[in-house]
């Protein structure tokens, strides 16, 4: 082809795309700009991104997520645990169930508690052990395939900088993390310290909720 023909070819498709689009509106010619985002969608991505989402299985054998079905928008506790830990764990359960006891109606409409299974213990386990300690509705027990559950025992802060204790099972992390996830408000505290203290930390996070005593915290 000539280059004069084929520059008029060029032009003259050119043209006939220019009369079939012609009177169309401006949006329909180029691609849409993503809609703005309001502030609510924003902090709800920020929330969700701070938590991993993976899948888990209750001491029931009912399929949850961490995120959607577990924290988002309550006030949780959680722990590590498992079944035959001859260690700090039975000690870490009787006194979180002083915490629960602390909350009284609350717990399982407001206030969640979670223990996480640091090995693959089977949700038949869990439930044995659940039941073996006389523990109530509101409380879950929780494990996932090993590698889900490490790497959401790390997400959420239960290791040790040092590599050797962090390996080690009988030297696992024994707190409690607790917080409001709306709020966006957490802490941790040891699991064997005081129950009423624990449950105070967690309602000095509310909003409406008692503000500690500097003088009683200095005595």
């Amino acid at each position: 082809m000539h280059k004069r023909n084929f520059i008029k070819t060029l032009l003259g498709g050119f043209i006939g795309l220019t009369a079939t689009t012609k009177g169309m509106p401006a949006l329909a010619l180029v691609n849409q700009a993503p809609a703005k985002k309001s502030l609510q969608d924003l902090i709800a991505t920020r929330r969700r991104n701070k938590f991993l989402n993976l899948p888990l299985l209750t001491h029931e054998g009912k399929l949850v997520r961490l995120y959607d079905d577990l924290l988002k928008d309550k006030i949780v506790l959680m722990n590590f645990t498992y079944v035959d830990c001859q260690g700090i764990c039975p000690g870490m359960t009787e006194n979180l169930k002083k915490v629960y006891n602390e909350f009284g109606d609350r717990m399982g409409k407001d206030v969640f508690m979670y223990s996480f299974s640091l090995v693959q213990d089977s949700p038949e386990k869990l439930k044995h052990y659940r039941e073996m300690h006389h523990i109530k509705d509101g409380w879950t027990f929780l494990t996932g395939t090993k590698a889900d559950m490490e790497a959401i025992r790390v997400h959420l802060g239960f290791n040790s900088n040092d590599p050797k204790i962090d390996q080690d099972r009988s030297q696992h992390t024994g707190v409690v993390k607790f917080g409001i996830e709306n709020l966006e408000r957490w802490g941790m505290t040891p699991a064997l310290g005081e129950a009423k203290f624990i449950a105070e930390y967690v309602r000095w996070m509310e909003p409406n909720g008692p503000r500690p005593d500097p003088v009683a915290l200095a005595a």
